[in-house]
């Protein structure tokens, strides 16, 4: 899930936090601390976008609890009342993460409806891509008409992920989307596929042709899933349009996307409270890998600055060589230590699992990048043109590069002859750190 450094959920993690810090080191929380500290969290909710009835119901629940606490052992009653905001951000979530249903007799049919704009067929490749690293088989079917070239993105989608995709000309002609979506799923059964993503037409707005349309593929194919992807970016229209859609097709699921842009929240907070619907994967980014299950509890953890240290370690068994990254570890720990062509190999499988500000909002007590601290990935692209720019000896040995060097790798890495230096003299501190730590039992 998206780190909170310049993403939607910064300014609402940021002042949640803060306020219940003011709550912190009291010995009992009185009605009127909690009142003020309550009025204070509806603020900052309807500000991220989540409707006033649902932000009244939130606090509410939490004065229920909160009025009263006194200090336990080791326990101050600031500390009680973040456990109490965390629960019921979680129950605000959805509760728990809730898994696809698969069906017991392949294949798994899984509808997926929305608005034009959604990023719907991204989506579509995205869960096609994640499904075939769960070894669920994925089978694609194109079944936007409407759209221009929207067949085209998801076959150069389903190519990059390796998936097939059945497509208007497999067919059996006519104009009958419902009898296509059944072929398309016969050929899957043929393919041995164990699910297949439908990918469906999306309008400008919710409309009842549109509905009438969604309704008959639904009862003509009974999926297992009806799966609406909503741009989080919309925020309160993401929440009316999943109502309009629940109300008239009946979705099993959300999947939220953009969850990685500059939006406030509310979408996220509110889609579950007002359909009933659980929130299944949220995308983080424009990467095939980019989409991630939902879970209320991690997700309510980084709200309130507690870091994912379980995505972020689900995430490294995804994308990093564990033979490579153990072999890395143990020639950084050793008298020689890490040449830098160890380094780009490292640094490499570090950008593997995402933007690194998107690592950092992982991490327990860092809600943004430090200070000091350059997270840009285009840096990581420069450091990787200046060390690709060594010579193979001047990689092994750093040492060896005196000033004619490193202008030359400067003009080869199309940056300053200071980035190249910085660059050494960081790597030269990195490598003695990491031997010191490596030299202890």
């Amino acid at each position: 899930m998206a780190t909170f450094a310049g993403s939607m959920f910064q300014a609402l993690s940021e002042r949640l936090t803060a306020v219940l810090k003011g709550l912190a080191g009291r010995g009992v929380l009185t009605d009127e601390a909690v009142t003020e500290g309550l009025r204070e969290i509806r603020r900052v909710l309807l500000e991220a976008d989540v409707s006033f009835e649902l932000s009244r119901a939130f606090t509410e629940r939490i004065r229920e609890q909160a009025v009263g606490v006194t200090a336990l052992k080791s326990v101050s009653p600031g500390q009680q009342l973040t456990k109490i905001v965390h629960d019921e951000l979680v129950v605000l979530l959805g509760g728990k993460a809730v898994p696809l249903a698969f069906a017991s007799v392949p294949p798994t049919v899984i509808l997926l409806a929305g608005l034009q704009g959604s990023g719907k067929t991204t989506t579509a490749a995205k869960l096609a891509a994640r499904l075939k690293r769960e070894n669920k088989a994925p089978f694609l079917v194109a079944a936007d008409w409407y759209r221009p070239a929207a067949e085209e993105q998801l076959r150069q989608l389903g190519a990059r992920a390796d998936v097939a995709v059945f497509g208007r000309a497999d067919g059996p002609g006519g104009d009958d989307l419902a009898a296509f979506v059944r072929a398309g799923i016969v050929a899957a059964g043929k393919a041995r596929a164990r699910t297949v993503i439908v990918d469906t037409a999306g309008r400008l707005q919710v409309d009842a042709e549109m509905m009438a349309e969604l309704v008959k593929v639904k009862e003509a194919v009974r999926p297992h899933e009806v799966l609406l992807v909503a741009d989080a970016m919309t925020g309160q229209d993401a929440v009316k349009m999943a109502q309009g859609f629940h109300q008239t097709v009946g979705i099993t699921g959300v999947i939220l996307t953009k969850l990685d842009g500059d939006a406030r929240g509310g979408a996220a907070l509110s889609v579950h409270g007002v359909t009933g619907a659980p929130i299944k994967y949220v995308g983080v980014g424009e990467r095939l890998e980019a989409l991630e299950p939902f879970d209320p509890v991690r997700m309510a953890g980084r709200i309130l600055q507690r870091g994912d240290v379980v995505s972020l370690v689900e995430r490294a068994q995804e994308t990093v060589d564990a033979a490579e990254a153990g072999r890395l570890a143990k020639k950084a720990a050793s008298k020689k230590g890490m040449d830098l062509a160890d380094f780009l190999t490292a640094m490499r499988q570090v950008q593997s699992m995402g933007p690194l500000s998107s690592l950092m909002g992982m991490l327990p007590g860092v809600p943004k990048v430090p200070k000091g601290v350059n997270l840009d990935d285009k840096r990581m692209t420069h450091v990787e043109a200046i060390i690709l720019s060594m010579t193979p000896r001047e990689r092994r040995d750093p040492d060896v590069m005196n000033g004619s060097r490193r202008a030359r790798v400067a003009r080869g890495a199309g940056r300053p002859v200071q980035e190249v230096n910085q660059l050494l003299k960081q790597f030269d501190q990195m490598k003695t750190m990491m031997q010191k730590f490596g030299g202890r039992k």
